[in-house]
């Protein structure tokens, strides 16, 4: 997902690298050729600033120890703001429509299902903010869904979110449809959206946000200890459109033949395991061409005779002595309630049940839910649970990042030590780090956001931000303290002369990533963390860098 992003920031570096380098200095050159200096010209907002800034560093600087404890107690305060954040993989993302599913009875019929998704459109169609609605019933057997045939997803086209008369957004919405729908008899509703259900369901293998899988061999004892499982769940705060995966419900027809009464009678069990096969199932018979064509002839009972069990009792079997003999006469014959659907996952069954989170973070909700369901339901020994869906993208990146994060950071102190040679300097530079990671937090926090892959993309582009200024700074103090300054003069000098480019760095990344900050337009979502994060990350290493590396770095030299 973020794959461009990082080729065109990384394309840009490596451009603005060879301009600095190569194309500056001769464009310099050329523009001021035969040029006479003019002074820097500063302005009238620059020297009230530095004035300013002067007399706070000149009051920092006595106070190093002050500094420091200010500056742990923010790092502390960012680590506890930091693990109280909610954890999603990405934001909702609003797509503009959404996916009501309606699961049915297993039995329904087709012509029934068709019914219930008419009243349910009607519904839909009460809500001013719904433009239009479509109903699809079961799918197809090729493509990467397949539903039986009481399953109807009705994909609801909104209006843009300006012309809604209600107001409000569209996690309201929804839940505002949950309500209405939930008195449909036998008619269990959950929701989603066209691209978060195809993820959902490719990812977790079920249209929904989380997905606790049970595993194991005896189909009765998932199914009872499903349902106890569910009914943990239940209790739990943020739980929406909670079902468990539909496994029972399906009518079977149970012939369980009397093996004494018919060898009383001299039938054989095969001859009546073909009749029956033959007359319901339906037998080949033959072929019927037709030019290039070739169809099958398959020859059954005719459907009131077939789906009647009565019908079938009466089905006539040929005993030893010619005599005919009722099936009902040497079987029991009866219609069960049977398993329509066992699901299997690297050779196990399963069964799964299935819930969206609404008010609170996917990562909350399946800490606390993992928790009370380990208290409160004791798995029989060879039965476990694997947590997928959207829980399971977002442990699976957090894996990688905590591979990756490190490699980066160690690669950065070493090219730090390898152009300061001084591991004091190298560290100080390396603190601008973790305070630049911990205004990102604060304006996550503030801003109401949860920690998400997006957001964690925008703490890694904070790196190189909160080091560029650290060690621009850094190199000016060394440069000012070899030419024969003091080193608080040194100091003062050097914060002065790199106030400008400090600051033009904060406001020209701060304004840049502003407007994605107010978007709206659908894909907002996602981008919004990084943004945040970005501009909350260097004010707080800006703060840092004018400020708490000129007093500490007096304290390191000395």
């Amino acid at each position: 997902m973020f794959r461009p992003q990082a080729y065109s920031v990384t394309i840009a570096m490596f451009g603005s690298l060879i301009y600095a380098m190569i194309l500056a200095p001769v464009l310099y050159g050329l523009t001021m050729k035969n040029r006479k200096p003019s002074g820097d010209k500063k302005g009238k907002l620059l020297p009230s600033l530095q004035k300013r800034y002067k007399h706070v560093l000149e009051y920092l600087l006595p106070r190093r120890k002050k500094v420091f404890i200010i500056t742990v107690c923010l790092l502390i305060a960012g680590i506890v703001v930091f693990f109280n954040l909610g954890r999603v993989f990405v934001p909702t993302l609003h797509e503009g429509n959404i996916n009501v599913l309606a699961h049915m009875d297993p039995s329904i019929s087709l012509d029934e299902a068709g019914r219930i998704a008419i009243k349910l459109e009607k519904e839909i169609l009460t809500f001013s903010e719904v433009r239009e609605v479509m109903s699809e019933i079961g799918y197809g057997d090729v493509g990467p869904h397949v539903h039986h045939t009481n399953y109807a997803c009705i994909t609801v086209d909104l209006y843009p979110r300006h012309e809604w008369k209600s107001g409000g957004n569209q996690e309201q919405l929804v839940s505002r449809m949950s309500d209405r729908l939930k008195g449909f008899p036998g008619v269990s509703i959950s929701f989603s959206q066209p691209i978060q259900h195809e993820v959902d369901d490719l990812v977790g293998g079920a249209g929904a946000q989380v997905v606790a899988k049970l595993f194991g061999y005896d189909m009765e004892v998932l199914k009872r200890e499903a349902a106890e499982i569910e009914g943990v769940l239940s209790g739990i705060e943020g739980v929406a459109d909670l079902r468990v995966e539909q496994v029972s419900g399906q009518a079977h027809l149970h012939i369980e033949i009397d093996r004494k009464e018919m060898a009383r009678q001299g039938i054989n069990i095969s001859r009546v395991q073909e009749i029956i096969r033959s007359s319901v199932g339906g037998i080949r018979a033959g072929k019927v061409f037709e030019g290039e064509k070739s169809f099958d002839i398959f020859v059954r009972f005719e459907e009131s005779h077939r789906n009647d069990v009565e019908a079938i009792k009466d089905v006539l079997i040929y005993g030893s002595d010619g005599n005919r003999v009722p099936l009902s006469r040497i079987a029991e014959i009866k219609l069960v309630d049977g398993f329509r659907q066992i699901s299997h996952e690297n050779g196990q069954r399963y069964i799964s049940i299935q819930s969206n989170v609404r008010g609170r973070d996917v990562g909350g909700f399946v800490e606390e839910a993992q928790k009370r369901i380990e208290e409160a339901v004791a798995l029989p020994t060879g039965y476990s649970i694997l947590w997928g869906g959207q829980f399971e993208l977002q442990q699976a990146a957090n894996r990688r990042l905590i591979v990756v994060i490190p490699i980066t950071l160690l690669i950065i102190l070493f090219l730090l030590y390898s152009f300061f040679k001084s591991f004091k300097e190298t560290l100080l530079i390396a603190l601008n780090i973790p305070l630049a990671l911990v205004g990102g937090v604060f304006a996550l926090a503030i801003t109401g956001q949860d920690l998400s892959i997006p957001a964690t993309i925008g703490f890694i582009a904070l790196f190189g931000i909160a080091l560029q200024d650290g060690l621009v700074l850094i190199s000016r103090f060394k440069y000012l303290h070899a030419k024969g300054l003091s080193l608080k003069d040194g100091i003062i000098e050097g914060s002065l002369s790199k106030l400008r480019p400090v600051l033009m760095t904060t406001v020209t990344t701060a304004f840049g990533l502003i407007p994605l900050i107010m978007a709206t337009s659908p894909g907002s979502e996602i981008q919004k963390p990084l943004a945040i994060v970005v501009v909350g990350g260097i004010i707080s290493s800006t703060v840092l860098t004018l400020f708490v590396i000129p007093t500490l770095y007096g304290w390191v030299k000395e």
